[in-house]
C-alpha cells in the first residue's frame, strides 16, 4: 500500500474505513499463513531430492551479493573498436526545418557517425562447366575437381559448413537452421536435405577427426569426462577428451573401460585428469589426477543429510587438507624449492594420517576407501605445474554439447551420432586454437576434396531417402 492509498482510507467515513482495514488485515493474515505453511513444507523436503523436483515456491531465496557493473579491477576494459575500412559514404542534409517547416540555408556544422550493418544476403548461383580430358596413361577421361560443393550436391560447401556450425557447435535446432537459411540467407532447404549434407560432410572429414584422436593419445596432459546421451531414445554416452588445443568427442553405447581403452589404449603416456569414475582405472598412465571439485561436491552433499559429530570432524579435516593443497599449488613460484618440498611432504603426511584414521561413520568410511584407492592420484598436481587439481577444462568442453542436447534431443541414428561427434570435435578444436571455426573446417573440406585420391579420400556419399524434399 502506498502513502496516498493509506491517507485515502483515513478520509473515508468511519464504517467504510473499518471495512477496508479489516479486509487488509485478513489479506495480510492469509499471506502470513501461506508463507509459514510453505516454510514448513520446505523443511520436510529431503536433502537428497533433486533441485528440479523441488517446487519453486519451496526453494529458499537466493541471496546474491551485489555486483558492481563492468569488469573486475585490474582487467582491461572492453569497447567496440573503430572499423579498419569504410565501404560507403552518405551525406545527410536538410532543405527545411523538420519542426516548423522553415527553409534552411547551407549547413553550419557537421559530425561523423560510423554504422556497421550486414547487407541483404542474396545467394550466389554459379554454373560450373567441368571439362573432361583423355589421359593416355590412365586410359580414361579425367576431370578437374570442384571444391565449391560436396560431390553431387547443389548447395555450396560454405553454406553446409556454416549451418553445421550453427547446429553442432552453437546448438541451434535443425528446424531453426532451416528457418535461418530461408529468412536470413535466402536458401530454401528441407530438414532432411540439410542433415543429409551434414552427414556427408562428416564422412569427408573423418580422417581429420581420426587425426585429432591420434594427437589426443600422445598428449602430455589430458582431461576426460562423460555424460548421458540419447540415440533414437536409447541411452548412449558422450565422451570428451580434451587438451588445451584439441578436443575429441565420441558417442558410444558403453560407459565402461572399453571406451577408454579404445581411445587411449592400455598405456597412456601422459597425465590423465578425471573424476572418480571407475572406467579410467582400467588403463595405466604416466600419472593421474583426480578432480578435487567432485570431492568438495560430495562433502557438501553428505553434509546436508549427515549431522553426526564424527562426520563433521572428518569433513573439516579433509576439506582443510584439500584447500591447503590447492593454495600451495597456486603459490609454488614465490616459494623457494626447499620450502615448497617441505610443505608438499607435510601434505602427503596429513593425507596418509586421514586414510589411516579409523572412523565409525559410514560416509567417512566410504570416502576413506576412495582416498585409499586413489592415494597416488590425489596430489599429482603438486609435482607438475601444468596439471590442475580440477577437471574444469573437460566440464567446459561438455557444456556446448549439453546445451545442444537440451535443444536438439540428441540423435536419431548411430550414423547421425558419429557425424555429430566428428563435426563437434573439428569445430571445438578450431575454437580452442583461436581459429575461425567455419573458415577452418571449410578449408579442411576444400583441401580434402582437391587432394590426390586415395582409398579413404572419397567415401561413398549417402543417398537421399525416398520422400525427402529436394534441396535448393
Amino acid at each position: 500500500m502506498t502513502r496516498e492509498e493509506a491517507l485515502a482510507i483515513l478520509e473515508l467515513p468511519q464504517a467504510q474505513a473499518e471495512v477496508a482495514l479489516l479486509g487488509l488485515w485478513e489479506k495480510a493474515e492469509r499471506w502470513e499463513r501461506l508463507q509459514s505453511q510453505g516454510a514448513s513444507e520446505a523443511s520436510h523436503v529431503p536433502p537428497t531430492t533433486p533441485s528440479g523436483m523441488t517446487p519453486v515456491y519451496l526453494k529458499p531465496r537466493a541471496r546474491r551479493p551485489r555486483k558492481r557493473p563492468g569488469r573486475k579491477q585490474g582487467h582491461a576494459g572492453a569497447w567496440r573498436r573503430a572499423p579498419a575500412r569504410i565501404d560507403t559514404w552518405r551525406e545527410h542534409g536538410l532543405t527545411r526545418c523538420p519542426e516548423c517547416g522553415e527553409a534552411v540555408g547551407a549547413p553550419v556544422r557537421a559530425h561523423r557517425r560510423l554504422i556497421e550493418d550486414i547487407p541483404t544476403v542474396t545467394p550466389e548461383i554459379t554454373e560450373h562447366t567441368v571439362h573432361g580430358h583423355w589421359c593416355r596413361r590412365c586410359k580414361k577421361i579425367v576431370t578437374p575437381k570442384v571444391s565449391a560443393a560436396l560431390p553431387g550436391a547443389t548447395l555450396g560447401l560454405r553454406f553446409i559448413v556454416y549451418t553445421a556450425w550453427l547446429h553442432y557447435c552453437i546448438g541451434m535446432s535443425v528446424g531453426n537452421c532451416v528457418k535461418n537459411a530461408g529468412v536470413a540467407l535466402g536458401f530454401p532447404v528441407s530438414p532432411g536435405g540439410l542433415t543429409l549434407a551434414w552427414k556427408n560432410l562428416a564422412l569427408l572429414l573423418e580422417a581429420h577427426y581420426q587425426a585429432i584422436g591420434k594427437t589426443i593419445r600422445q598428449s602430455a596432459v589430458l582431461h576426460a569426462d562423460e555424460t548421458g546421451w540419447r540415440v533414437n531414445g536409447v541411452t548412449f554416452w558422450l565422451w570428451a577428451f580434451a587438451t588445451q588445443q584439441y578436443c575429441y568427442y565420441l558417442i558410444d553405447r558403453h560407459r565402461g573401460a572399453v571406451v577408454v581403452k579404445q581411445v587411449l589404449g592400455l598405456l597412456f603416456p601422459g597425465i590423465l585428469i578425471t573424476d572418480f569414475w571407475g572406467a579410467y582405472n582400467a588403463i595405466e598412465a604416466l600419472a593421474k589426477q583426480k578432480c578435487f571439485f567432485h570431492l568438495f561436491t560430495e562433502l557438501i552433499k553428505v553434509d546436508k543429510r549427515n549431522p553426526s559429530t564424527e562426520w563433521q570432524r572428518f569433513r573439516r579435516t579433509l576439506a582443510r587438507l584439500l584447500k591447503d593443497a590447492v593454495r600451495l599449488g597456486e603459490r609454488r613460484h614465490p616459494l623457494d624449492p626447499e620450502t615448497y618440498a617441505r610443505r608438499k611432504a607435510k601434505l602427503h603426511t596429513r593425507l596418509d594420517e586421514i586414510i589411516d584414521t579409523v572412523f565409525a561413520d559410514a560416509d567417512a568410511k566410504r570416502l576413506i576407501k576412495r582416498l585409499r584407492r586413489h592415494r597416488q592420484e590425489m596430489l599429482t598436481f603438486l609435482d607438475h605445474a601444468e596439471v590442475s587439481p580440477y577437471n574444469n577444462h573437460a566440464e567446459q568442453q561438455m557444456r556446448p554439447a549439453v546445451l545442444t542436447r537440451k535443444i536438439s534431443q540428441q540423435n536419431r541414428s548411430e550414423h547421425g551420432a558419429k557425424a555429430h561427434a566428428i563435426l563437434m570435435s573439428l569445430f571445438r578444436t578450431a575454437e580452442l586454437q583461436g581459429l575461425n571455426p567455419v573458415e577452418h573446417v571449410l578449408t579442411l573440406a576444400q583441401t580434402t576434396l582437391t587432394a590426390k585420391p586415395t582409398r579413404t579420400d572419397h567415401p561413398e556419399p549417402l543417398k537421399k531417402p525416398a520422400g525427402t524434399v529436394s534441396i535448393g
